[in-house]
């Protein structure tokens, strides 16, 4: 037998002879069954979305990198007294004051267009995150404006009670703002908006992140009954009149919907400068 052979087999020899356990006088431990979980996918990935700024830009979108703008100095002058009323520093605060509603009388008056422009006016802040809120469940045009493609959103995180807000929200490649989508079509969207969940969301959303605001796209005040319930939960409002287009007595109808707001702000859409061409921005902007 070769001096290998006789190695290996003195080897099994010994791994054959079972130890003699030691007496401690300590009771042995017994080592839980580890329970076997399937793996989680990683959803990181699903909820983050690189807005294409090059794109938005040419939709007359403000973006971060853009030059200065006449639209871009518009939206300052808008998103400042709402700033400072969502922030009050002296003074009596307004209750959920970052939570900011825009709206519209009619469809088509360019309420989306403004929520998003804003939304990125006051991502640029210093110091403050926007929450991006498409809670136009009946016509989601925000995301397509964006150019982002997700399912879960509001709805369902007021439908289900197992998800949870970061479950939903889309984190994007603007530093301060992220997107909370409308969620799938649900038949009882107006009960779920005016639900206790929806109460205990609204209140831990402008609580939890005190320099965040939370911008809401909502549906047009007289087409369906989810805006004026939304709007009873809102700090602020911002209702866009498109000029020389939307009827005087839909813009007072619509207001008489919203009029338990503190504080409502009408934003001219669409006005003509003095050379005489159209453009999106401030044309009178008020308490009404």
């Amino acid at each position: 037998m070769s001096i290998i052979e006789k190695a290996a087999s003195k080897l099994n020899q010994q791994a054959s002879i079972k130890p003699e356990p030691i007496e401690t006088g300590i009771p042995p431990v017994e080592t839980p069954a580890q329970e076997v979980r399937p793996a989680t996918p990683d959803t990181s990935e699903s909820q983050r979305h690189e807005l294409n700024l090059v794109k938005l830009k040419n939709q007359n979108i403000i973006t971060p990198q853009a030059e200065h703008s006449n639209m871009a100095e518009e939206f300052r002058m808008i998103k400042r007294p709402l700033l400072d009323n969502a922030f009050v520093q002296n003074g009596p605060k307004v209750r959920n004051g970052n939570l900011i509603m825009v709206t519209s009388s009619l469809p088509g008056e360019g309420k989306t267009f403004c929520t998003i422009n804003l939304a990125m006016s006051i991502a640029m802040e210093m110091g403050r995150t926007v929450l991006l809120v498409d809670a136009d469940a009946p016509n989601p045009n925000m995301l397509k404006t964006l150019g982002v493609s997700y399912d879960r959103g509001l709805l369902d995180l007021l439908d289900d009670s197992s998800l949870k807000l970061s479950d939903v929200i889309i984190r994007t490649n603007i530093e301060n703002l992220s997107i909370l989508p409308a969620g799938r079509r649900n038949r009882n969207a107006t009960e779920l908006l005016a639900s206790d969940a929806m109460s205990a969301l609204l209140d831990d959303m402008a609580q939890r992140y005190p320099d965040r605001i939370i911008l809401f796209d909502s549906p047009p005040l007289l087409v369906t009954s989810e805006a004026s319930v939304l709007a009873s939960h809102m700090g602020q409002i911002v209702m866009v009149v498109e000029a020389e287009k939307t009827p005087q007595p839909a813009v007072r109808q619509a207001l008489t919907l919203i009029e338990d707001c503190e504080l409502t702000w009408v934003l001219l859409n669409k006005a003509r400068n003095l050379a005489g061409v159209d453009y999106y921005g401030y044309g009178y902007y008020g308490q009404s």
